[in-house]
């Protein structure tokens, strides 16, 4: 069970009303993803109350008009599921065949089995698919692995691949700060305004390519990673800032003994860096600014829970959520101060 704000008790109420939104597509609309697993879990974790989830199960659904997975027309195995990795129209098929991958080999060996092939197109549903397997990992379901490595696998998203180059830093910042000079990039036009829409036409184009191989990857780059994203995001409050906070803690979220931790950092760095030009390509804050973020006064946690819990915005939840174990663990008084800012309670 995740250890949360409010409570560490069992909670029916959550575990019903997971189980119950396994019956509907992963995504919604012009390809949005569907986040209300996800949500319920953090809002649960962020202390709301039992009404408030059957409140909030309610509204998501309904509002977004949430739509029953395809059926499984049996066109997966395991011969043939690379080959089709992408393909939305096939999202039921993904989903049976890796249920049944589950099944018979265990949620462990399933994610050992395929998350190396699945890493390089981290970027599936705008990085959703990766949330939704961190919160899997997270409640412990083995149900939602394989829903999520199904999601993962239908919505795949390789960008440019690997060309073998050396690196040039350690530092994840770094490569946006290089990436900043190339202003040509912000010429490149998405066919629409979907963030899964930037990272695609940004990450195949060929003036990208070489960012696959810039960062210098060790034990530390996923702190260093996330302090990147943090900083990011406290200059800009960027709605894909916003996303590097949150994946970052998503692939912390991922046990090391699943899937080599470089490989899934690389690609969600090229992921972030994909969608930087849509974000105009702005300079991180120097250690004075930050300096002076961290010093601003701030409520606590718990106004800023109660907060989020009342908000009906998911990005809302997820990144207070995010933050709050991202502060337990890297010890970074910002992130308060962003999820008290995300939510309005301070400027």
């Amino acid at each position: 069970m995740i250890a949360t704000l409010a409570t560490t008790a069992p909670n029916a109420v959550l575990d019903t009303l997971l189980d119950d939104s396994r019956r509907f597509s992963v995504e919604f609309g012009p390809t949005l993803a569907n986040h209300l697993p996800m949500v319920l879990v953090a809002l649960a974790g962020l202390g709301a109350s039992d009404r408030r989830l059957r409140q909030y199960y309610a509204f998501y659904r309904d509002t977004n008009r949430l739509r029953p997975v395809p059926a499984d027309g049996r066109r997966i195995d395991a011969g043939n599921w690379r080959e089709h990795r992408g393909d939305r129209r096939l999202e039921g098929d993904y989903r049976g065949f890796f249920a049944a991958e589950v099944r018979r080999l265990g949620a462990v060996e399933a994610e050992r089995a395929y998350l190396p092939d699945l890493a390089t197109g981290i970027g599936a549903s705008a990085l959703h698919a990766l949330m939704r397997l961190a919160y899997a990992e997270m409640t412990g379901s083995e149900a939602e692995i394989g829903l999520a490595l199904g999601y993962w696998a239908t919505t795949y998203l390789g960008l440019a691949p690997s060309g073998g180059a050396a690196p040039v830093t350690d530092d994840p910042a770094a490569v946006l700060a290089r990436l900043a000079g190339h202003a040509e990039l912000l010429q490149i036009r998405p066919e629409s305004d979907l963030l899964w829409h930037a990272m695609r036409a940004v990450g195949r184009d060929p003036r990208f390519a070489p960012v696959i191989d810039w960062l210098a990857i060790d034990d530390r780059t996923l702190a260093r990673m996330a302090g990147a994203s943090l900083a990011l995001f406290a200059a800009t409050m960027d709605f894909c800032a916003l996303h590097a906070v949150t994946g970052s803690h998503w692939i912390r979220l991922i046990p090391a003994d699943r899937v080599e931790r470089a490989l899934l950092i690389r690609h969600f760095w090229q992921a972030i860096a994909a969608v930087y030009p849509k974000m105009g390509l702005p300079a991180l804050p120097g250690e004075a600014a930050i300096a002076a973020m961290r010093e601003a006064p701030c409520p606590p946690w718990p106004e800023i829970a109660a907060a989020a819990c009342a908000s009906d915005d998911e990005h809302d939840h997820s990144l207070v959520f995010s933050a709050w174990q991202e502060e337990a663990t890297y010890g970074d008084p910002l992130y308060r101060r962003v999820a008290a800012r995300r939510i309005g309670l301070i400027a």
